[in-house]
């Protein structure tokens, strides 16, 4: 059974950066041809794709976040991370990670199979 858990501080200091790791456990990250996504959801906002990396280790970032977040992926450990330096209040969300059988864009968000439980990331001094 695959499953994915996602870790990090539920509340970081604006600009400061944040780091969440997506541990995964039933299914490599390496294998043919799934992609590795975190996404996030604001209050009363819908969900909001924002990275990938793919079996291959190449990586894409929403264009909002493209300066700012670095995917990587620890293939021992079987994790990948989101870091998003520079927070402000406005990054307040829930954040999830999710694996797709195919390319993100051609899955969509109901083409994910498995998603973690999320965690809520809180923007505050």
């Amino acid at each position: 059974q695959v499953q994915l858990q996602e870790s990090g501080p539920g509340l970081v200091k604006p600009s400061q950066t944040l780091s969440l790791t997506c541990t995964v456990s039933g299914c490599s990250i390496t294998t043919n041809f799934y992609y590795w996504s975190w996404f996030r959801q604001p209050p009363a906002t819908g969900l909001e794709r924002r990275g990938d990396i793919a079996y291959r280790g190449s990586t894409y970032y929403s264009q909002f976040l493209k300066s700012r977040t670095p995917n990587t992926r620890n293939t021992t450990k079987n994790q990948f991370t989101l870091q998003l330096s520079s927070v402000t209040p406005e990054d307040k969300a829930v954040y999830y990670c999710a694996r797709s059988p195919d390319h993100p864009v051609v899955a969509g968000t109901r083409g994910y199979d498995y998603w973690g439980q999320g965690t809520q990331v809180t923007v505050s001094s």
